[in-house]
């Protein structure tokens, strides 16, 4: 993953641009009709159940649309939360209030709802040893507050992007004729130009696992689309000369079969990209 201050930096960004998508030239509706003197207060109220998460976000919104917001927790991200508890109170401004208001409504529901999702698979994975993993199946533009809820709701970040790590998956492999040869390219370009990259290489069967053991410098194998007996067989050559991951369409009926068969890893897309929002309001008082 990329560091804290890399974070941030991605953090900072998808803010600014969801306040100039939202806001553009300016929120009219308020601008015509409130005065800029006046004040008010609102509460963040839950109107669903799950994992709360993008409190700390929604902080940097206010912080950002307006430093002189003030916001009172009352409860913290990755906090189950049920029906008709209030999360949060800002006051300040009214403008501002509704000037930040369905930007922080937008982060909080996706945030909340892939929280929630990424608990329920870790709690499946209990007991296991096996961790849950994030994809880069994310939405264009928001994915460090997706890979944040994903750390909130109790799983593990994947690589964040292109850049931190390396994965050769199956068309790499083919394009570079064969996996030997991906390997092989691969730690040859990462010496020239002096990068320090994890490597992980998918493996579509058995023969393919023996073939990656056989190269050296593979932090991790991904054992793609295998059944469970093929798991174990994958998860038993590989031992432990590196660290295994599960994928390909695991979901929660499947997820703690794939973990008992020994993997240290299971992957998923359906945490960032099928979710459905929970239902939260911000409302005055």
């Amino acid at each position: 993953m990329i560091s804290k201050v890399q974070f941030q930096s991605e953090l900072q960004l998808l803010i600014s641009n969801a306040i100039r998508e939202d806001v553009g030239t300016g929120d009219y509706s308020s601008l015509a009709c409130i005065p800029d003197t006046a004040h008010g207060q609102a509460k963040l109220l839950v109107k669903d159940q799950g994992i709360i998460a993008g409190v700390e976000l929604a902080k940097m919104i206010f912080e950002y649309v307006d430093p002189k917001l003030k916001v009172k927790t009352y409860i913290e991200d990755g906090t189950h939360v049920e029906y008709g508890e209030v999360v949060f109170e800002v006051s300040g401004s009214s403008q501002s209030i509704l000037k930040a208001e369905r930007v922080v409504l937008n982060t909080m529901q996706r945030m909340s709802a892939i929280a929630t999702k990424t608990n329920q698979y870790a709690q499946l994975l209990e007991g296991t040893g096996a961790k849950i993993l994030d994809t880069r199946k994310t939405t264009p533009n928001f994915r460090v507050a997706e890979k944040w809820a994903v750390k909130i709701g109790g799983g593990e970040n994947h690589r964040f992007a292109l850049y931190d790590m390396v994965m050769l998956k199956d068309n790499h492999i083919d394009f570079a004729g064969g996996i030997t040869r991906a390997i092989a390219k691969t730690k040859e370009y990462l010496k020239a130009n002096n990068l320090d990259l994890k490597i992980i290489v998918e493996a579509r069967n058995l023969d393919e696992i023996r073939e990656i053991l056989q190269s050296e410098g593979v932090h991790r194998i991904l054992i793609d689309n295998f059944n469970y007996e093929d798991t174990k067989e994958a998860v038993k050559l590989i031992g432990s000369k590196c660290q295994t991951e599960s994928s390909g369409n695991i979901n929660e009926k499947t997820i703690r079969e794939y973990a008992l068969c020994g993997v240290n890893y299971i992957s998923s897309g359906a945490l960032t990209h099928s979710v459905y929002n929970m239902d939260l309001s911000l409302k005055a008082f």
